[in-house]
């Protein structure tokens, strides 16, 4: 494995980053918070066409870049840098892939064309608010999560006509939901005996039954909504012949890095701001940073983020096929970096309110945006303590133990 950026990963980065630091000040995200999509939608319609963000990842057949995953995860850590609302981890990160993978040449060119643009965002809609369970983060997604029981979740039949099919149940904390142009919706069908999971498309927009309500979160850079579904029209993903769970578990492989990329670059952007700040706020006459504890606490987070953008790197190799055992190392690594990011970053929030002392804990400053991002992440994609233990258990890593010692763990 070699660290080092390439050319072409390096201009993204620098890119990215020149636009964004004119384009995205703290000002500029409450303000696009506040707009009914949740996100700057002129803001996205530019970074469509340059660096061409939306398409990143989309097969350049399809008008994208065909970048790999760790493109992707650059983009991801500068705009987390900045804590850009936009819809980038809900339709790159999560629906682009499961059209790429799962979808008929029909829909691939239907959809991802539209994507690339910048045209059409995706949300994942997944029963329950179980988005860690459905991507196997935090355990086996053997498919309870998808109302697996007699009731709850999203069910789907087949239309009265023959034609398509009909969805009905309900989804919380589906990121983006409420503004997406497409839904793909994790569903079970079959009956009670012999159900799957599969996924379906919905175009929302002029739906009948369809209801997305936005939801008031703690982060309001990461919008959430509730997904209604009564009776509502959807067509299948791909032809149902394919494994959804072990497709989801796959994907959970790469957006763990995804999500672990952004806990670094907001980790960094609150490290960055609590620095500048030090330097400028004086005490007993001499900047608070100059004194020899101040430094000691910078250089512990300094530490912390550079452990976890380490661990972001060698997850983002791991998942897009470079490690030997590409299926195991991916499975362990993902889980891995995602809980150090999410520890990294709620380390340096913390710290980040403390170093800016009485101001620091007031709603209305800026470090107040990160450790509502830091709080909030946890909530969604983790505890840190559950990720890991699910990678232990991808490694075998008590398998042993479990044997010599007859316990169940």
């Amino acid at each position: 494995m070699d660290p080092a950026l390439s050319d072409e990963q390096d201009e993204i980065r620098r890119t990215l980053r020149a636009l964004l630091f004119k384009s995205c000040g703290p000002g500029d995200v409450r303000a696009a918070v506040r707009t009914p999509a949740g996100y700057d939608t002129a803001l996205w319609r530019r970074l469509a066409v340059r660096p061409g963000l939306p398409g990143l990842a989309v097969d350049s057949r399809y008008g994208g870049a065909g970048c790999g995953l760790m493109e992707l995860a650059l983009a991801c850590e500068e705009t987390a840098r900045v804590l850009l609302p936009s819809p980038l981890t809900a339709t790159a990160g999560l629906v682009v892939p499961l059209v790429a993978a799962l979808g008929t040449e029909a829909q691939r060119d239907e959809l991802l064309p539209r994507v690339a643009a910048g045209d059409l965002t995706g949300a994942l809609v997944v029963p329950g608010g179980t988005l860690p369970a459905a991507l196997g983060l935090t355990g086996p997604n053997g498919g309870d999560w998808a109302g697996g029981g007699r009731a709850g979740g999203v069910q789907a039949r087949p239309a009265g006509d023959g034609r398509g099919w009909r969805l009905y149940g309900e989804a919380t904390h589906v990121l983006d939901g409420h503004s997406a142009g497409l839904l793909l919706v994790a569903a079970r069908t079959g009956g009670y005996v012999c159900g799957r999971t599969l996924l379906f498309t919905l175009l929302p927009a002029g739906t009948s039954g369809v209801t997305r309500t936005r939801l008031t979160a703690l982060d309001e850079t990461r919008p959430q909504a509730r997904v209604e579904l009564r009776d509502a029209p959807a067509r299948l993903l791909g032809s149902g012949e394919a494994d959804v769970p072990a497709a989801l578990a796959r994907l959970g492989r790469s957006a763990a890095v995804l999500l672990a990329a952004e806990a670094v670059g907001a980790a960094d952007g609150a490290l960055e701001r609590t620095v500048a700040y030090t330097r400028s706020r004086e005490q007993f006459g001499r900047p608070i940073g100059s004194f020899q504890a101040v430094k000691h606490r910078l250089a512990d987070l300094y530490v912390a983020v550079q452990v976890a953008r380490s661990a972001v790197s060698y997850a983002a190799w791991a998942a897009g096929g470079a490690a030997a055992d590409g299926e195991g190392e991916a499975a362990v690594a993902g889980g891995l970096a995602l809980g150090q990011a999410l520890e990294a970053l709620r380390l340096v929030a913390g710290e980040a309110v403390q170093l800016h002392g009485g101001i620091g804990v007031t709603w209305e400053h800026d470090v107040q945006l990160y450790f509502k991002r830091a709080a909030s992440d946890e909530l969604l994609f983790g505890p840190v303590h559950r990720l890991r233990a699910r990678a232990a258990d991808a490694a075998g890593l008590f398998d042993g133990l479990v044997e010599k010692r007859g316990v169940t763990l």
